[in-house]
């Protein structure tokens, strides 16, 4: 949808449920759609979401905002806030369509077996893959690449090196650990 059309139809939502006193603006998000800022009384929208959604799913996350506003800091994702949410006309919902668009990240890892994951930052330590391995292994480990291009494990950061070198010395054998990601 077009940024200044978002603008216009959260305005009017805003006014239909009684926020419009309320600051509205869009923000550098990439991953969350909205936000509702109860201390600054301000709701704001991912710019760059708001432009690859429909109308209906702008509507939506418009409204789940606003369901925000209208319950209060206290509520969170609650069934106070639901009822509200839904009271609204939004679904109740606490995240977006799965379907709906989303902006792949920067960095993409991929696992010896083909599966990818992204992320919008630089991973801080190594990860493996959590289709193939319930837990960190050497074995299904990501290889990452930043904007298609692909980056070596030793080239991602000091740390990062760090930590591959003991996984390496030091395979991590817990048989309780549950964690994908190497940590010091």
């Amino acid at each position: 949808m077009n940024l200044p059309d978002v603008l216009r139809l959260a305005r009017s939502l805003m006014e239909e449920a009684d926020v419009g006193d309320w600051d509205l603006a869009f923000d550098r998000a990439r991953r969350r759609a909205g936000q509702t800022d109860h201390a600054r009384r301000r709701i704001t929208l991912s710019r760059h979401l708001m432009s690859l959604y429909d109308e209906a799913q702008v509507r939506e996350t418009i409204l789940h905002e606003i369901a925000h506003a209208r319950v209060g800091p206290r509520h969170g994702h609650d069934a106070v806030w639901a009822a509200e949410a839904t009271r609204l006309g939004a679904t109740g919902r606490r995240l977006i369509d799965a379907q709906a668009p989303r902006l792949r990240g920067r960095w993409v890892g991929r696992c010896p077996a083909g599966h990818e994951v992204d992320r919008m930052r630089r991973p801080a330590s190594p990860v493996s893959c959590s289709r193939c391995a319930p837990r960190f292994s050497l074995e299904h480990l990501l290889a990452w690449s930043l904007d298609g291009e692909p980056v070596p494990h030793e080239r991602i950061s000091e740390r990062y090196s760090r930590l591959l070198r003991q996984a390496h010395i030091h395979p991590p054998d817990d048989p309780a650990g549950s964690s994908r990601t190497l940590s010091s």
